[in-house]
């Protein structure tokens, strides 16, 4: 771990090489007057909106919407099946959806910016009820003033469907010998549209209030929402119905891709493990409850089963976690980006990642320059990934790609 002085606090740094921009965000972070103890940058922390990717804030009695994001509940589910082989045969009849393997999963979950035509059961969605404490008979409670039950029914839709940019769905073979399966996706639509409408509304407010944080331009900003305000509750009880819809909609996916599987081969599937990498939560550090922000960081309590996937040519981990208090009991979600999606399509040579693809064997996601941004080399190296943060995760299972598929 790296020190880095801040304005206020210091920024502490498990990546051995973090970019300008994500220090300079992160410098801008430590500013605030509401940031407890430090900055926390994870290893495969690289510049966002605001607030680095691989970031953890804790803050006192006060949330940032943008140091969420605008894919609330963005997250990981692992499942291990008791198969110890699989066929390139068996796999592209699961993985379907083309001339020769009709259905399959290509079939049943809608890709990119696709949803379902038809809305899917609503018993698979998270209670509203639930969530904001209200009986089916309060008739004085208006759901109006609410994005979530506004977005509900175009919910219906999207509720099973994976997404696009990283989100992925691969079958994996594990260190213990056993077939996997790992969802990456979030809360689609829904997560963004709430992200997007309090992040506005922080920032008005923050004007009004004269509020001196950094100056935001476009999406970025640090615009915070006090917890003692009506916006700030309402935040709250929308991300958490936001992460709640996005472990419906990766258990859905879930189901589906079982469905797939049983199709094709005779088999059984253990309980998911699932991890959010999106979310504002109170918890309890240094002896004071505080606002933790884990954006593209995940919880690592100890103990705490986790994942940490790599990219679409590189192993992903599971891992349980060892409770260190300096990143605020937190891990990296991923190896990383080691460059923009730009500059991935401008420079990387499309015929060279496919061979490095092929030649391991893997049914993989690249067909043309356009999906370039998601090649291997587009991210860091996950074993210095995975090496920089030995001391916040033990590696339980490493994970190698067999098929994937990308939005």
């Amino acid at each position: 771990m790296k020190i880095y002085e801040g304005k206020i606090v210091p920024i502490k740094s498990w990546c051995g090489n973090p970019e300008e921009g994500a220090l300079e965000q992160a410098s801008n972070l430590s500013s605030l007057p509401f940031i407890f103890k430090h900055i926390a940058l994870m290893p495969d922390t690289h510049q966002g909106y605001g607030m680095p990717i691989g970031g953890v804030i804790a803050c006192k009695n006060v949330v940032i919407p943008n140091a969420v994001g605008v894919d609330i509940g963005c997250g990981m589910c692992a499942m291990k099946t008791n198969l110890m082989d699989i066929t390139t045969e068996q796999l592209k009849k699961i993985l379907g959806g083309s001339e020769e393997y009709r259905g399959g999963i290509r079939s049943s979950i809608p890709v990119g910016f696709n949803h379902h035509s038809k809305k899917q059961d609503r018993n698979l969605m998270p209670s509203l009820n639930s969530i904001f404490d209200v009986k089916e008979d309060d008739l004085e409670f208006n759901w109006n003033n609410y994005i979530v039950a506004q977005e509900y029914q175009s919910a219906l839709h999207q509720i099973g469907t994976l997404g696009g940019g990283n989100h992925f769905i691969e079958i994996q073979k594990g260190s213990d010998g056993f077939i996997w399966i790992m969802i990456h996706s979030g809360s689609r639509n829904l997560g963004y549209k709430v992200a997007k409408y309090y992040n506005q509304i922080a920032q008005e407010l923050c004007k009004k209030w004269y509020s001196n944080i950094p100056e935001f331009k476009g999406e970025d900003g640090l615009a915070f929402l006090p917890m003692d305000t009506i916006e700030g509750i309402a935040y709250f009880k929308e991300m958490n119905y936001c992460l709640e819809f996005a472990y419906a909609n990766r258990k859905l996916m879930l189901e589906r891709i079982k469905e797939a599987f049983l199709a094709v081969v005779d088999c059984t599937f253990e309980k998911e493990i699932n991890i959010h990498h999106n979310y504002a939560q109170w918890e309890n550090h240094f002896g004071q409850n505080v606002i933790v922000h884990r954006k593209g960081a995940t919880s690592a309590r100890e103990g705490q089963l986790g994942i940490i996937p790599g990219s679409q040519g590189t192993s992903s981990y599971i891992v349980k976690g060892k409770g260190n208090p300096e990143s605020f009991q937190s891990c990296s979600h991923g190896a990383g980006r080691a460059m923009s999606r730009t500059k991935a399509r401008e420079t990387l040579d499309l015929e060279q990642e496919k061979k490095k693809l092929d030649e391991q064997g893997i049914l993989h996601a690249i067909r043309g320059k356009s999906d370039l941004d998601e090649a291997s080399s587009a991210y860091k190296d996950i074993q210095i990934v995975i090496k920089e943060q030995e001391d916040l995760i033990e590696v339980l299972v490493s994970l190698k790609p067999l098929a994937v598929v990308k939005g």
